[in-house]
């Protein structure tokens, strides 16, 4: 998501450098305009998976925090639990650097295009000193807060419904073929009745297809449960759909499927109602 991010400043008209582990990325971003080395950045977007990474951007061996000139503002896009966020943006503040708590919905294709949700929370100042990077890369930026947090805890309310979505397609589908329902034909007639989702269309083509290509990962959502699973247990809340949905992803990760497209929780449907999915010989 971040090279689409990346492209979609570019079209702004926005100086973008590129860093990223793998300089084949920055390579490609250099091809398309963008620019790589160190500068005087007045906006760090971080794009990473999760708050260790997201750390080791800002706070690690030669990150990005102590190189910031105060004012800059870092746009933090992981997903994280929302203490995580809130201590990012107090350790930043202490080196006059802004922090916007932004986690990021709509996949690698709406990122290419710049047309992102952004649930953002942060002060006003960090608003202003993001404004041109968020309207370059979203068509929607809600603003939750006026401070780190608050968005973070939306990313989680999102994920939890995300992640069951994910799971009850797959749950449908491998259900309907259980019963002699095809796969396709479930899902031609299910998008036109009530049981769908935006989940269930997007990703019941995934199964249908056979096609496991990751375009978001098993282990993405044994994380991102995972989160939401700790934060209902530290709110003494009940989450009992989450909770079963992880336990879904988790068994898919642990029969190696972890860097499948998160569609191959099906796979575990299949392999314990004894079948086989199309394109795929079973777990």
């Amino acid at each position: 998501m971040g090279s689409g991010m990346a492209r979609s400043l570019l079209r702004a008209g926005l100086v973008t450098y590129g860093f990223d582990v793998e300089p084949a990325r920055v390579d490609a971003l250099v091809g398309c305009g963008g620019r790589q080395g160190d500068a005087a950045l007045d906006v760090l977007v971080v794009v990473v998976v999760n708050a260790v990474q997201t750390e080791a951007a800002l706070f690690g061996a030669d990150g990005f925090a102590d190189r910031l000139e105060p004012g800059a503002v870092v746009v933090a896009c992981a997903t994280v639990a929302p203490d995580v966020a809130r201590a990012f943006e107090a350790r930043l503040a202490e080196r006059g650097v802004l922090y916007l708590d932004a986690p990021i919905s709509g996949g690698s294709v709406r990122a290419a295009e710049g047309t992102l949700a952004i649930m953002a929370s942060g002060t006003p100042a960090a608003f202003v000193a993001a404004e041109p990077a968020l309207d370059a890369m979203a068509t929607s930026v809600f603003r939750l807060g006026d401070a780190a947090g608050p968005a973070s805890a939306m990313k989680m309310v999102n994920q939890l419904l995300a992640g069951v979505h994910i799971a009850a397609a797959a749950e449908a589908i491998t259900f309907g073929l259980k019963h002699g329902v095809d796969a396709a034909t479930t899902i031609e007639v299910i998008s036109q009745c009530a049981g769908t989702s935006w989940m269930f269309e997007n990703r019941g083509p995934h199964i249908r297809d056979g096609d496991y290509t990751p375009r978001s990962a098993v282990d993405i959502f044994v994380k991102d449960l995972g989160i939401v699973c700790d934060m209902a247990r530290e709110a003494r809340f009940s989450a009992p759909l989450a909770a079963i949905a992880w336990q879904q992803f988790l068994a898919a990760s642990g029969a190696g499927l972890g860097g499948e497209d998160d569609a191959a929780v099906a796979k575990i449907y299949a392999r314990n109602a004894g079948l086989l999915l199309p394109g795929d010989d079973g777990v």
